[in-house]
């Protein structure tokens, strides 16, 4: 190496240029911390936002997504296990915790005392566990309980509640801080509504009442995740879990005009190689996809191991300077092709949009899953480790009068 190699080399130019040389994701925090200010103005004063950054923030990066959050708004965390949620005290975030899922090994509620972090409970087995690993401690264990009003899933049966809180009331040791539940349904639209949330919600007032009549304080009272926040103020309380509509998109068509919102994720790949073919040329596995004229075809590296479903084989678009390439043949673990014959700029080392916008183009995670047959929820999740994830400090669309803040 020579000594003007050895002084323009820099380490963490080259790090950040190895990053971008097949495949990775950004994530913009500044459409993070913009989403929450619009999910904020939605829910008004009274109601706390909770960001829900389980599943390593939607695929987004647990961390740099809940300082984004925080800093626009949102004053609880919310993740799914016991480690995401030492991950982020690791990390140095203070807020409150909650621990969605639930806890109920001796160990794992130790940890939650140690970490401060609240365990979900669904029964007094948990919380008695709780009241003995704190006492003693200076200073209560605070915990919340989860009644199951229609999901048939996590939570105490919803007319166990009012019995459960007066005893869980009675623990020295052990701070109830929350009452919640989880809505079933609050995405459908009006004609498919079948007065799940109605009875859901008409469930969690007959404990509320139960409680208020009894004069028990249960703390934090919460119902809504995204859908529920979008669909009506009536079911936001005093907190909203938010995990979708936090990374830019709707959970349902017929709610994304309620508040404004950007996507916060963008997925680029590089062209590796370009061939070309003449007609009736068969395109990787089993051929289900033959040229029908001299075709110019890009390998691009990325593939159904960095999380690009092979459903999407044959009908995958991509983003060229703001031009719409066709994705040909079947998607393979690590590459897929596409048809460049229209497009004569796309060399080797071009850089193509999976998902995000160019110019007037957008491609976005619910296209996938309306194509999958799936949800925009599992599409961002699948995004796997070997992809790097890169944070953009570009400045984020903003709602009027974002500004001003």
């Amino acid at each position: 190496m020579t000594q003007a190699t050895e002084t323009s080399w820099s380490a963490p130019a080259h790090e950040a240029s190895l990053a971008r040389q097949r495949a990775w994701v950004e994530v913009n925090t500044g459409a993070i911390s913009a989403n929450a200010r619009s999910l904020k103005r939605c829910i008004g004063n009274g109601t706390e936002l909770m960001a829900v950054v389980k599943a390593d923030g939607y695929g987004h990066g647990s961390i740099p997504v809940a300082r984004a959050a925080l800093a626009g708004g949102a004053s609880q965390c919310g993740v799914a296990t016991l480690s995401e949620g030492i991950e982020l005290r690791r990390a140095g975030i203070e807020a409150p915790i909650l621990v969605l899922g639930n806890l109920t090994q001796v160990e794992e509620l130790r940890s939650c005392l140690h970490w401060q972090l609240m365990p979900t409970i669904s029964g007094m087995r948990e919380a008695l566990l709780c009241q003995n690993l704190a006492s003693g401690q200076g200073r209560p264990m605070a915990l919340q309980l989860k009644l199951d009003t229609g999901m048939a899933r996590l939570g105490a049966d919803w007319q166990e509640g009012p019995r459960l809180v007066a005893a869980i009331t009675e623990l020295e040791a052990v701070q109830l801080a929350g009452l919640y539940s989880h809505l079933a349904s609050a995405d459908a639209s009006a004609d498919a509504d079948d007065g799940l949330t109605d009875q859901q919600q008409r469930l969690f007032e007959t404990v509320l009442q139960a409680l208020e009549h009894q004069r028990l304080q249960a703390g934090i009272r919460h119902l809504a995740n995204s859908a529920g926040t979008l669909r009506s103020p009536g079911l936001h309380y005093d907190l909203v879990r938010v995990g979708l509509a936090l990374y830019g998109h709707s959970p349902a068509a017929h709610l994304a005009s309620v508040t404004p919102l950007q996507g916060a994720m963008t997925l680029h790949a590089r062209v590796s190689l370009i061939r070309e073919v003449g007609s009736g040329v068969g395109v990787s596995y089993g051929h289900r996809f033959r040229t029908s004229r001299p075709s110019r075809l890009a390998v691009v590296g990325i593939g159904y191991a960095d999380g690009v479903p092979r459903q999407l084989s044959n009908q995958l678009d991509v983003l060229f300077a703001g031009q719409r390439l066709t994705q040909v043949g079947a998607i393979t673990m690590d590459q897929l092709v596409l048809d460049a014959t229209d497009c004569p700029g796309l060399e080797v080392g071009s850089v193509v949009t999976l998902l995000g916008q160019e110019g007037s183009e957008q491609i976005t995670p619910t296209d996938w899953s309306d194509r999958c047959q799936t949800i925009p929820w599992e599409i961002l999740c699948g995004f796997k480790h070997r992809l790097p994830r890169l944070t953009t400090a570009q400045a984020a669309w903003e709602a009027p009068g974002d500004r001003a803040h």
